[in-house]
């Protein structure tokens, strides 16, 4: 009966051993196919992950360099600055060509667009508030941001925004808008194989927003995978939707977090070689426990196996290795660029260097043109005290020989009263010629108007000028008092040329606090200035003078020169006659205070 029952005893004890030996073996080939799938996935993904934070890392940058333009502060302080929105315009235009963003902008602390790389399409951002994107609002609020921000058609963009600060306030800021498209769309090519790995980006919400697979896109990750169980390595067997019509797939999906945006970069590894592997080591275990002939078949069987492994690794080695020597040749290409931006900001400090020396040379220049043209005035004003000193001196001999003394100590005193007026003329004379540097204090506006005077008396009464002056003796400002000086004499000398022919000939200084700032208004009676002249008045070496009368840069030195004290200079219409008004900024109150006891003592 043992006999009759030995086959059998066998023949299950040979199964259990197959059975063992194919279960042990199928789980050995699990764990190790899972271990070989979860290095060759954290492989991929630091590659991946190096790719997307090297790209998101130079676009980081970028609202910093649109930020270090010096130009942007004061286009923020004068908006209403047509030439220096349209140059910041076309930069922002070339700057968007060489960085390869989508779209860059320059917005007021309202949220309105002042300056747009795209100014010249019909379809501007130009002019439109913004303050309803999360990216801008940060901004606005003080905070440097990136947000993820598809477009209508679901192309893969990313939103920076940088404020702008000035003096420790928020004066606006800078948007950015460039695309994660050529990446997504290298991850897109390589996904077609049913095998081949999926990278997904998630943001910190769980949405999908970057795939190798669009269809997933904008979708919670929750909604396509399914968790099976945890792997060893921190890994976890998914259950992926892989179509439309609800097929579902197993997968193995790896994690990265992407730390400087908050996002996180997944691997969605296929599984169909794990199980293969592993039903191919289970029938070998099973064979090997049945028979040797089965065993050396199998083995065999394992050796093609393993050859076929070692091709596939050595071609994944392959792909690692031109995906390295890419990402190397991406890295040296963005090292050159970053090494020409930097070149060219340099270039671009110097030239900036160069035109502030030649606007400096143009301000001294224009205050000795318009010296040579006071020179017949001042020479009157000189002239008729000499005279008069001659006169005084030959009386003051005469009464000292005649021992008249108290008539020559009077007469000595009149002669001091006239060196003391031309000792005036030539001081302001000195004052106002003198290339000194740029020193901003507070003083009194009445005096700089006072010292304008002084220069223009002669012409004052030589055309029968009547000067008007409606100024509070309080009204301080904070500038230079040269520049403001020669912005008044130019102002005035233009106002007596324009009266020349008039016969009511009236000019008026006035002044007026405007918030923190101080509205000056210089107005003549005057023919005025014709409508069609108006846009050419600030055109360098344009003037409505005689040929040899004028050079044509008064008012281009002027405007200049308020627009260094933070304001602007403007022609204002008016019934009769021509007026320009310009605004400076208002003393503080310290300043004030400082003036009335220096005045006190």
């Amino acid at each position: 009966m043992l006999r009759r029952t030995a086959p059998l005893i066998g023949t299950l004890v040979l199964a259990a051993v197959v059975a063992l030996s194919a279960g042990l073996a199928f789980a050995w080939s699990e764990q190790r196919a899972f271990a070989q799938l979860g290095d060759t996935a954290v492989h991929q993904l630091n590659l991946y992950a190096a790719v997307l934070d090297i790209e998101l890392g130079k676009q980081g940058d970028l609202p910093g360099l649109i930020d270090a333009d010096g130009e942007i502060g004061a286009l923020l302080k004068a908006p209403e600055a047509a030439g220096m929105r349209s140059a910041i315009n076309r930069r922002l235009t070339r700057f968007v060509a060489r960085s390869g963003a989508l779209w860059a902008g320059v917005l007021d602390a309202q949220g309105r667009v002042l300056a747009s790389s795209d100014w010249f399409r019909p379809d501007s951002q130009l002019g439109r508030r913004m303050t309803d994107e999360p990216c801008v609002a940060d901004a606005l609020a003080g905070n440097e941001t990136r947000h993820f921000a598809p477009d209508a058609a679901g192309a893969s963009t990313v939103c920076l925004a940088r404020p702008l600060r000035r003096d420790a306030s928020t004066l606006g800021a800078v948007i950015v808008r460039t695309s994660l498209e050529p990446i997504e769309t290298a991850w897109v090519e390589s996904a077609f194989r049913p095998e081949s790995e999926k990278p997904i980006v998630v943001d910190d919400a769980g949405i999908v927003i970057m795939s190798s697979v669009p269809a997933w896109k904008r979708k919670p990750l929750s909604a396509l995978t399914l968790p099976v169980r945890a792997l060893p390595d921190g890994a976890e067997l998914v259950s992926l939707q892989a179509s439309a019509s609800g097929t579902r797939e197993l997968r193995v999906m790896h994690e990265r977090p992407l730390a400087r945006v908050g996002w996180r970069l997944l691997m969605l590894s296929s599984t169909t070689h794990v199980w293969r592997d592993a039903r191919a080591a289970a029938w070998s275990g099973g064979a090997a426990a049945g028979c040797v002939g089965l065993v050396i078949a199998l083995l065999l069987q394992r050796r093609r196996v393993v050859a076929q492994k070692l091709a596939a690794r050595e071609a994944l080695q392959r792909a690692n290795d031109e995906l390295e020597q890419k990402v190397r040749q991406r890295t040296a290409e963005l090292e050159m660029s970053n090494r020409e931006l930097r070149r060219e900001v340099h270039e671009r400090e110097h030239a900036e260097q160069v035109l502030r020396q030649a606007q400096e040379e143009l301000v001294q220049a224009g205050k000795l043109a318009l010296l040579g043209q006071l020179s017949a005035g001042i020479s009157h004003e000189l002239g008729q005290p000499l005279t008069a000193l001659r006169a005084l001196a030959d009386n003051g001999r005469l009464l000292l020989e005649r021992a008249q003394l108290q008539l020559a100590s009077e007469n000595f005193q009149a002669i001091n009263g006239l060196a003391e007026r031309m000792g005036r003329i030539t001081a302001q004379l000195k004052s106002f010629t003198r290339k000194a540097p740029v020193s901003e204090r507070a003083l009194p506006l009445a005096q700089a108007v006072a010292n304008a005077r002084l220069l223009l008396r002669a012409r004052l009464q030589a055309e029968c000028v009547t000067l008007r002056e409606e100024l509070p003796d309080s009204l301080a400002v904070q500038c230079d008092a040269h520049r403001l000086e020669q912005v008044l004499v130019n102002l005035m000398a233009n106002a007596i040329d324009a009266m020349h022919a008039s016969e009511q000939r009236v000019l008026t200084i006035c002044a007026a606090a405007s918030g923190t700032r101080v509205v000056v208004r210089v107005a003549d009676s005057g023919p005025g200035i014709p409508a069609q002249l108006g846009a050419r008045l600030f055109e360098p070496f344009f003037t409505t003078k005689p040929p040899g009368e004028g050079l044509g840069l008064g008012l281009v030195i002027s405007s200049h020169i308020v627009r260094e004290f933070g304001g602007v200079l403007r022609s204002v219409p008016a019934e009769s006659g021509a007026v320009f008004e310009f605004d400076v900024a208002q003393a503080s109150v310290e300043g004030q205070q400082w003036l009335t006891q220096s005045a006190s003592h």
